[in-house]
């Protein structure tokens, strides 16, 4: 099997013929193991962003925010922590005709989104969470709601790049 872009292997192609991408094609573990650790980086991402986010927009108010958002932000850059790590080792298998898929790209684009809608929202509300006890600001429940759906759809995508 041919791997790689036909003529030009670029960044993708390069990535697929290094060692870690030969690894992981020809282990007999070391691929269905990276495919294991990104299912839990996304449970660990998905879970307590999700939580996060519903608080956010007004649920479980037993809990206060900033509480929430301290107990849970940790987990959620674990999580995210895994599936990058993981997600590159999973790339490099096949990395050539991954690239080109609308699936794969869809899923890199809202996955830059989704990090920016982050930092914005760190940016934006680091100091001020306290007050979301009392009355959550629009645009951060805006942020919650395009947070909470970008994630859930990129995970889903990730599990149709296998069908695509």
């Amino acid at each position: 099997m041919e791997h790689g872009l036909a003529g030009d292997p670029g960044w993708a192609g390069v990535l697929e013929a290094s060692a870690l991408g030969m690894m992981m094609r020809e282990s007999l573990f070391l691929y269905p193991l990276a495919n294991l650790v990104h299912l839990l980086g996304l449970s660990l991402l998905i879970a307590p962003i999700g939580l996060l986010d519903l608080r956010l927009l007004g649920f479980g108010r037993v809990v206060s925010v900033p509480d929430a958002s301290r107990l849970l932000t940790p987990w959620t850059a674990a999580g995210l922590f895994l599936l990058i790590a993981s997600g590159l080792m999973l790339f490099s298998a096949d990395a050539g005709p991954l690239v080109a898929t609308d699936v794969f790209q869809l899923k890199m684009l809202l996955l830059a989104l989704n990090l920016a809608n982050v930092a914005v929202f760190r940016f934006l509300w680091r100091g001020h969470l306290q007050d979301w006890d009392r009355r959550p600001p629009l645009i951060g429940r805006l942020q919650a709601v395009l947070s909470l759906a970008g994630w859930l759809l990129i995970g889903s995508l990730g599990r149709l790049i296998a069908y695509g």
